[in-house]
């Protein structure tokens, strides 16, 4: 079975729509299709435990939630959310959507970005949210990390103090300090139940990950 229909359902048209408008993918494979794919698996299966959400929205705001494309060491990083909310409502009205619904897409979209620090208000928003921060944590969050610090020219880790204990965490030159920066921190702050539940299991992926390691490169733990 096709892959959009097996994850979108009765919404898999809708899907296959947004997707062909958004054109040809971009060259970051940490927000590519398969993260679209991959954050939409995470949105359905909150949405079943999650009253009240409006699937149609739902499906608009994961498909379009990086719509456009910003790098992570840009100064406009912090507008992206909100300029994919820009090009989805055009997006929405030119496929004939009504104001309200394409407003409710457009505050889920803003509300998904960790660096935005919009509070989500609906449910869409809430669960869009917590869909897009677990694939940034846990197994997968560990790929992506290291991906996204080899294309932004990170080292794997600060050999003189890998696991920070006598500097401050610096990220944008260390991959590793990344997880004590923002990941951990993103591990224990969900909308829902169901995401905290899930972000929980994907946290602890990630604390036995960085122990071993900091245990194969030599560091002794305190």
């Amino acid at each position: 079975m096709d892959k959009i229909a097996t994850i979108f359902g009765e919404q898999a048209p809708l899907a296959s729509r947004l997707l062909a408008a958004l054109g040809p993918e971009g060259d970051d494979g940490s927000h590519d299709r398969s993260h679209l794919l991959r954050v939409a698996q995470n949105a359905l299966r909150i949405a079943a435990a999650e009253p009240g959400c409006d699937y149609a929205v739902l499906t608009a705001a994961v498909i379009l939630h990086d719509c456009v494309a910003v790098e992570k060491d840009s100064p406009l990083r912090s507008q992206a959310s909100r300029l994919a909310a820009t090009r989805a409502r055009a997006l929405l009205a030119a496929i004939g959507w009504d104001q309200t619904t394409i407003d409710r897409t457009a505050h889920a979209i803003e509300a998904h970005s960790f660096s935005a620090a919009i509070p989500p208000e609906t449910p869409e928003a809430r669960i869009v949210q917590d869909a897009d921060r677990l694939d940034a944590i846990g197994a997968i969050g560990i790929a992506r990390c290291f991906y996204v610090g080899g294309r932004m020219g990170s080292g794997l880790y600060d050999p003189d103090d890998p696991a920070a204990a006598n500097r401050p965490l610096n990220d944008q030159t260390f991959a590793l300090d990344h997880f004590g920066a923002k990941l951990f921190k993103i591990a224990g702050d969900f909308q829902t139940k169901t995401g905290q539940d899930l972000a929980n299991a994907r946290s602890q992926t990630m604390r036995v990950f960085v122990d071993s390691l900091l245990n194969e490169i030599g560091e002794q733990q305190a």
